[in-house]
């Protein structure tokens, strides 16, 4: 069975675009080298034109300390909470890192990044990065991160405590008459009324935008003249943004599960809903060639295996049945578990086991599990803040994807189209940033970052969460995109078993050599 903790280690990356109630890295090779000390910034680290009003916080130093994971530092760093008024106020960022092990000469810093928006970036390098990436990288690069503003360690947006938020993910998505869709927008409304009363400044300020120039301010304190940086899901939005910010600081990037920023949220939402609907064909296509598989048996397609799914979450949408610990697994809880393991193919057993527990059995713990898995809530009933800071980055990074309930309806049969299995409840959780306290502060847009060293973009033909043809959207706005694909399935390619990719990342983050565009692994 697929533990926990591999669940939550590929599912950080999500992109979670539907935030609501389902889904809710410089010599002249391009490394980035310097023999500053990783405490403070050197003159020539500092970004030219620096504002007076930003030199005291490129010029920090940064107080490290041990923070109870053996082999790792802490510290905090501060940025300004406006950048365009630094005056207003600061904020204060949680930083790790764990220094080079290797005798050779070291490369620089290799900031990572598991997406989200709202992945713990500092519990993503204790975790796994800082001590499951390949030996040779982290033998070579001091390996950093920083939770982004609102995230985790960094000032962390709360909306709702247990309670309320075990409420609000059981909240039905698909609602069948005027009273339940009443019922989802209340939800909707509290959700957001929670996060406004908790943060109410800081939520205006937890774009995508501020925390790529919060990278550039960690790139400078640490001593780099380029930034090397790894970044999976939402990660690739947040290093394209890098990159279009400072083409000129760009050293070695690799965007692994690219988003695409020229699509709007109802364009992401919609291609991300047939993202999982391509992931849940390969589930189907393996469990019925199995024994025993509660969707079918040899010969079943997988549209009859998705009937079948659709079927039983609409028994659900009525009798929710029991899991064994006081709570009842719903509709909405069940398509969460379903959603969850279609991130890692390794899943998929642990995927079938709680399928047939739940179809023939009535016993909905091993999909609630998973559900929780994916919303990162503690078997104490205690949620981290991921969906909060999910939340609080997409409603401000873009317009909602839908103003009304009306507007949902309408785009419907779209979805459906998508997905006949999840369309309409993702259609339904776009809804979400209707309601948000704040307005939103970006647009969509290309990002060419023209006069960037070599960016490889990383695409994965059946990625359920950032579908392959972003990747080579995003590969082809950047003006120095290398796409780099991996035929297969699953989220995100790098260190997922392919040595193909591996390699070829290695190679660059290591050598400077790019992959040459278009190259394909399986």
């Amino acid at each position: 069975m697929h533990t926990r903790r591999t669940l939550r280690r590929t599912r950080t990356g999500l992109a979670l675009l539907a935030a609501a109630l389902l889904t809710a890295a410089c010599s002249a090779s391009g490394a980035s080298t310097s023999a500053a000390s990783a405490s403070g910034a050197t003159l020539a680290a500092l970004p030219r034109a620096t504002p007076s009003a930003l030199s005291p916080y490129y010029g920090q130093k940064l107080s490290w300390r041990e923070c109870g994971v053996p082999g790792f530092q802490c510290a905090t760093m501060k940025a300004p909470l406006d950048y365009a008024e630094p005056s207003r106020g600061e904020v204060r960022l949680a930083v790790a890192r764990k220094k080079a092990t290797g005798p050779g000469k070291r490369l620089g810093s290799l900031l990572v990044n598991p997406g989200g928006p709202g992945g713990s970036a500092v519990g993503y390098l204790q975790q796994y990065a800082g001590i499951g990436y390949p030996e040779e990288v982290r033998a070579r690069y001091d390996m950093v991160a920083v939770d982004p503003r609102g995230v985790a360690r960094s000032e962390p947006v709360e909306c709702l405590d247990g309670p309320k938020m075990d409420a609000y993910t059981r909240t039905d998505t698909t609602p069948d008459d005027e009273q339940e869709t009443e019922k989802l927008v209340d939800a909707y409304k509290d959700f957001a009324e929670g996060c406004g009363a908790d943060a109410p400044e800081l939520l205006r300020h937890v774009s995508t935008v501020e925390s790529a120039r919060d990278m550039d301010l960690l790139r400078a304190v640490l001593g780099d003249e380029r930034l090397t940086y790894v970044g999976a899901s939402y990660g690739t939005f947040l290093g394209a943004t890098y990159a279009g910010l400072f083409p000129d600081r760009v050293g070695r990037l690799v965007l692994d599960g690219a988003m695409d920023p020229s699509l709007s949220a109802r364009q992401l939402n919609r291609e991300q809903t047939a993202g999982f609907e391509t992931a849940f064909r390969s589930f189907a296509k393996d469990c019925v060639r199995r024994s025993g598989c509660p969707l079918g048996g040899p010969g079943t397609t997988p549209r009859r295996a998705g009937d079948a799914l659709k079927a039983f979450f609409g028994k659900l949408d009525t009798r929710p049945i029991r899991t064994g610990d006081g709570r009842v697994l719903t509709e909405s809880l069940a398509t969460t578990g379903v959603i969850a393991a279609m991130y890692d193919e390794g899943a998929w057993p642990q995927l079938r086991e709680a399928l047939t527990a739940a179809m023939r059995k009535g016993d909905g713990a091993g999909l609630l599990a998973l559900s929780d898995s994916y919303y990162e809530r503690d078997p104490d009933g205690a949620y981290s803040n991921l969906m909060s800071a999910n939340a609080a980055v997409n409603c401000l990074d873009l317009p909602a994807a839908f103003s009304t309930p009306d507007e949902v309806r309408a785009a419907v049969p779209d979805f459906e189209k998508a997905s006949p299995v999840f369309g309409e409840g993702l259609a339904w959780a776009s809804l979400n940033c209707a309601y948000w306290p704040v307005q939103p502060s970006g647009e969509p847009h290309r990002i060419a970052a023209a006069g960037a060293s070599p960016i490889v973009v990383v695409g994965t033909t059946r990625d359920p969460a950032t579908p392959y043809r972003w990747a080579e959207s995003l590969a082809a706005q950047l003006s120095s995109g290398r796409l780099l694909t991996y035929d297969g399935d699953g989220h995100t390619a790098y260190g997922r078993g392919s040595s193909c990719i591996d390699s070829a990342i290695n190679t660059y983050l290591l050598r400077g050599t790019a992959p040459a565009d278009g190259k394909r692994c399986s």
